[in-house]
């Protein structure tokens, strides 16, 4: 059934946060001084900053493996720099596409392989642009989903949530590579995991604010087309194959309980809603009151289906994002497919409707 996600506030980040609405707030540069200006108030680019203000300190080959299977499509989840099972299934899915042995370990041969920015770091200093910073935010979302409703979206709660999914990782990761003292805001300089921007140039025509979810997200527009899903419940993955049958991308994913288990079978994709509102009916969910009120929940990444819905042909039954991709392969569902928000939109650019949804054992 659908997924009805709770909303958790965001704790443990000991990080001072300048809202972009607080014009008067003072901050302090991780690793150099603020721009006077910028450019475009608007604008949604990370500059890089010279990295000899404040050089990569240690390096971290497991996070730059990560980004670099991140940016081949083989997504190991949140970039974290750490070993674990959705980094063990990135390298297995790689390997399988590029004909190398299934190790699932980063050995010579992989590294090799995904060596296509041979000079690539594991890390970016950016500089944070004015119009990300701006927000809007909501520090302050329900749980409730009468309350929710009442929203004109279900945004990011703050600056750090929203550049940890720009960034593909975590609060805590950011707070790890900055420390615990680091201060953000618009024109602040800030180290993180080295996910380049896209093109602005490269964004088609914008429905429902997909460009600038896009553009949050770091997505690129033009991603290969694929001729079938499939969902292994048995690894935890979503694997995309082109008309070839050639593996060309890998997610990790969160797919059902034993209140609702992943419906096995053979299912076509219907259609795909680009940040959906969120159609809320309590009967759905054997966790919730029969007694509470159906409602429309407005979109938003922090919504219980993040920004896409990818529709099946089995009724009531999605691939969807979700509000909190760090549980992505740990936590369970109410029998939809959840992916991380960025690996969501991603696969939205892949699939067209008609195309076969497999869900295996």
């Amino acid at each position: 059934m659908w997924l009805m996600a709770s909303v958790a506030l965001l704790a443990g980040c000991n990080i001072s946060i300048e809202q972009a609405d607080n014009g008067s707030s003072s901050t302090t540069n991780v690793g150099g001084s603020a721009a006077a200006s910028v450019a475009d108030p608007n604008s949604f680019l990370f500059e890089d900053v010279d990295e000899r203000t404040n050089p990569e300190k240690t390096p971290n080959p497991l996070m730059r493996a990560q980004v670099l299977l991140d940016r081949s499509g083989f997504s190991p989840g949140v970039i974290d720099g750490k070993e674990g099972q959705s980094f063990t299934l990135a390298l297995r899915g790689f390997q399988i596409a590029h004909d190398l042995p299934d190790t699932g370990k980063p050995d010579q041969a992989t590294i090799k392989a995904l060596e296509k920015w041979p000079d690539m770091k594991a890390t970016r200093l950016v500089r944070i642009p004015a119009g990300f910073a701006k927000g809007p935010f909501f520090p302050a979302l329900p749980k409730d989903a009468a309350e929710q409703a009442k929203l004109p979206a279900l945004g990011y709660r703050n600056l750090i949530e929203a550049l940890a999914e720009r960034f593909h990782t975590t609060p805590e990761t950011l707070i790890a590579l900055n420390g615990p003292k680091a201060q953000i805001g618009a024109n602040q300089v800030i180290r993180v995991p080295n996910v380049p921007n896209i093109d602005p140039a490269s964004l088609g025509e914008d429905v429902r604010g997909w460009n600038r979810t896009l553009e949050t997200l770091a997505v690129a527009p033009d991603q290969p087309d694929v001729a079938k899903v499939v969902v292994d419940k048995s690894e935890g993955v979503l694997r995309a194959y082109d008309s070839d049958d050639k593996l060309v991308a890998q997610f990790p994913a969160t797919m059902g309980s034993s209140h609702d288990p992943l419906p096995i079978g053979i299912w076509k994709i219907k259609g795909v809603s680009k940040n959906p509102e969120f159609h809320y009916n309590p009967k759905l969910f054997w966790d919730v009151s029969d007694n509470k009120e159906a409602q429309l929940l407005p979109p938003g990444p922090n919504g219980s289906v993040g920004v896409v819905w990818i529709d099946l042909s089995k009724p009531h039954y999605g691939i969807h994002g979700t509000p909190e991709p760090h549980t992505i392969g740990r936590a369970e569902s109410h029998g939809c497919v959840r992916l991380t928000n960025w690996d969501a939109a991603r696969l939205a650019q892949m699939v067209k409707p008609g195309i076969p949804a497999i869900f295996q054992n």
